[in-house]
């Protein structure tokens, strides 16, 4: 931590951003279980520092892509609540008319490409949009969000493959939060980090504690400034944790008290809380002001949502691609 380093703006912004993922998610997990949204949720609680610390080294006109614990991304590249909220309840004023929910945000106004259900899937679209910027002759960096089990999946190994060999401008970040669903990474894995296997492809592995905000920043920083020089992609793996299950109702019988009890003591906000008051950045009644005012806003996005109307049944075959065979079999 290095409030007093990075000034006042910036490590209020962490602070209210960090406030805000969080809040957010606990809403959305307390909305779920009252059956207010179709389908199921994965938050991100306990991982704020991750997403914001690396979205706030990003410029506006770089592009990320998320995964299915993606709300936080969403919420630190810029997304708007409100819209965010009325996707999660499948509303016509989401971000993708209520059909994306939870698990498929996406606004390339704001260089957000997209989260994705399918575990690693939005690794290669990230490949894909460092490799367009490259050909363009652009300055934007694309990051990729991904989770420790998904650097198991070829998309993974085969994509930072393709943005080595041709010095894309891309950031692979893992959010290594030791569990994909109910499996722990050291069981599936025989490096004791994931960020050791950027040496087979001859790239920067750097490690950094996820929960640590400041740690995160400047190492998308660092990365994103390699990216733009044409230096080509680097990996980073921020070490964090899930507070909450897999999904939301997932009993987490496969997680020790010790081990969850350990990590919340760990928790980015409130650490980041004492740092800034330590340093004399704010005090707790600033503080304390911005967190009313993140709730004020959170409140106001699940109005929004709950007064929304739903997507006319007319617009069910909008916005769905298919080839002219695919559509003669759908009639």
């Amino acid at each position: 931590m290095s409030a007093k380093k990075h000034g006042k703006e910036l490590s209020v912004t962490f602070y209210r951003e960090m406030v805000k993922v969080r809040l957010f998610d606990e809403k959305a997990s307390e909305l779920f279980t009252q059956a207010l949204m179709s389908g199921n949720i994965h938050t991100c609680i306990g991982q704020e520092a991750s997403a914001v610390g690396a979205c706030q080294a990003l410029k506006p006109t770089d592009f990320i892509t998320s995964t299915h614990r993606g709300h936080g991304h969403c919420i630190a590249k810029g997304g708007d609540v409100k819209l965010m909220m009325a996707e999660l309840f499948g509303k016509a004023t989401g971000y993708c008319g209520g059909k994306g929910g939870s698990m498929h945000i996406a606004n390339v106004g704001l260089g957000i490409l997209g989260a994705n259900g399918i575990v690693g899937a939005g690794i290669p679209i990230a490949g894909g949009s460092g490799l367009t910027s490259k050909i363009k002759g652009t300055n934007e960096v694309t990051l990729a969000f991904f989770g420790d089990a998904a650097s198991n999946q070829g998309t993974f190994h085969e994509t930072i493959n393709m943005a080595a060999a041709w010095h894309l401008p891309v950031i692979f970040l893992c959010e290594n939060n030791k569990y994909g669903v109910s499996v722990c990474i050291d069981r599936v894995c025989n490096t004791q980090n994931i960020a050791d296997r950027a040496q087979g492809y001859n790239i920067p592995g750097v490690i950094v504690d996820g929960n640590d905000v400041f740690a995160v920043y400047q190492a998308v920083t660092a990365a994103a400034e390699r990216a733009r020089k044409g230096e080509g992609p680097t990996l980073i793996e921020c070490k964090t944790y899930r507070w909450h299950g897999h999904y939301e109702g997932d009993p987490m019988s496969y997680r020790t008290k010790e081990e969850m009890k350990e990590w919340k003591e760990k928790d980015s906000i409130a650490r980041l809380r004492k740092e800034i008051v330590k340093s004399g950045i704010a005090t707790e009644a600033e503080l304390d002001g911005i967190e009313g005012e993140v709730k004020v806003e959170i409140e106001a996005a699940v109005e929004f949502a709950k007064e929304s109307p739903y997507p006319d049944p007319s617009e069910v075959t909008t916005d769905v691609y298919a080839d002219d065979n695919e559509r003669s079999v759908a009639r």
